[in-house]
């Protein structure tokens, strides 16, 4: 402990030497000062006077308390706040500083803006150049031409620059590629020019001799529809003859067939009346048979009935004479409890007689 925590009281605490207090251990002076106080003595409890001097002793206590944990919890409040205090400050210095360093800054970053415009203008003309190469589909040979002429166009001086030397090589570069694509398109189109005259004359050919073998299948197919049609007529007519025959004997097949028929359903019909007829006699004694034996159930029915209801009679009067046996065991023990107990038969009678009856309130007998 310091000497200056020595010489301090509780009522010296302030918001002057808080820092130096309120730290790890410094209260712990002033807690053993209070303890020292308030345990150097022991208040007789038997007194009123002794009585009294504990309750200002534990008084003492709660306004030391009080006394140091109020400053405390100013100094506290203080220090929540500090660093708010502090983070707002930083926060403008460094604000400030962003802003001064992006002013200096300001000439030389707009020097690299320019210069990088300039860089990529350079750079995206040398790329166009490198695309002429490029199609999007199959080139003709005069498509190609036309590029050659556009890029052989493009002049190439001072104004390029730094980026005159490589915008040079992508321009030869592209001269050759174009070239050489020109070289193989014109061949190619030579080549297609040509198959194209040989597949005209093939084509001729062929129509010819498509026109030829046309005509001479025609004269065939004439002759031939020729023959088969006069072949159709003789098959006709003589398909007309066996239709006719057929249709004779057809006619001759059906008359025999409808009376057979005729002559089935009469005997079908004889059948089904004498199956009907026996069949109504058969319901009819079934009738007969089902209504006695409707009355015979019935009958028993009746008889089951008459002979439950006569055991349920013995069965409630067994109960009940059971359930009386039962009261009279427990009355019999309760009498000779009543008995053994000094009670005469007689008034132990008349106590279990009041007492089953429900006359005496608020006791009972459990059966």
């Amino acid at each position: 402990m310091s000497a200056q925590q020595q010489v301090i009281t509780i009522d010296d605490i302030s918001e002057e030497n808080a820092p130096a207090i309120y730290v790890a251990g410094g209260l712990l002076p002033f807690f053993e000062k209070v303890r020292a106080e308030v345990s150097s003595e022991v208040p007789d409890l038997k007194t009123a006077k002794g009585r009294a001097r504990i309750a200002s002793l534990a008084a003492t206590v709660s306004k030391s308390k009080t006394a140091v944990e109020k400053p405390g919890r100013d100094y506290l409040k203080r220090l929540k706040e500090m660093p708010k205090v502090v983070e707002a400050e930083l926060r403008e210095f460094v604000n400030k500083m962003d802003a001064l360093r992006d002013a200096t800054r300001q000439p030389l970053t707009e020097w690299e803006e320019i210069e990088q415009a300039r860089k990529d203008r350079h750079v995206d003309n040398i790329q166009a150049i490198k695309d002429l190469e490029v199609f999007g589909a199959t080139p003709t040979a005069a498509a190609v031409s036309q590029t050659i002429a556009q890029l052989e166009a493009i002049e190439l001086g001072d104004s390029w620059e730094e980026f005159l030397p490589e915008a040079a090589q992508a321009k030869d570069r592209t001269l050759s590629l174009l070239r050489a694509i020109h070289a193989e398109r014109t061949q190619y189109e030579a080549d297609q020019a040509e198959l194209a005259q040989r597949r005209a004359e093939d084509e001729a050919r062929e129509k010819k001799e498509r026109e030829d073998r046309i005509a001479r299948e025609a004269a065939e197919r004439a002759t031939r529809e020729a023959e088969e049609k006069a072949q159709r007529e003789r098959d006709a007519a003589a398909q007309r003859a066996k239709d006719e025959q057929a249709a004779a004997e057809k006619r001759e097949n059906d008359l025999k067939l409808a009376a057979a028929e005729s002559e089935r359903r009469a005997e079908q019909a004889k059948r089904e009346k004498i199956e009907s007829d026996q069949k109504a006699e058969r319901d009819r004694l079934k009738a007969i048979e089902d209504q006695k034996q409707a009355v015979e159930n019935a009958r028993l029915d009746e008889v089951a009935r008459q002979k439950a209801a006569a055991d349920e009679i013995i069965r409630q009067q067994e109960a009940r004479e059971a359930d009386l046996e039962h009261k009279k065991s427990i009355n019999r023990a309760a009498l000779e409890a009543f008995v053994a107990g000094g009670m005469t038969e007689e008034c132990a009678k008349q106590a279990i007689t009041l007492i089953a009856q429900r006359k005496i309130p608020s006791i009972s007998i459990s059966y």
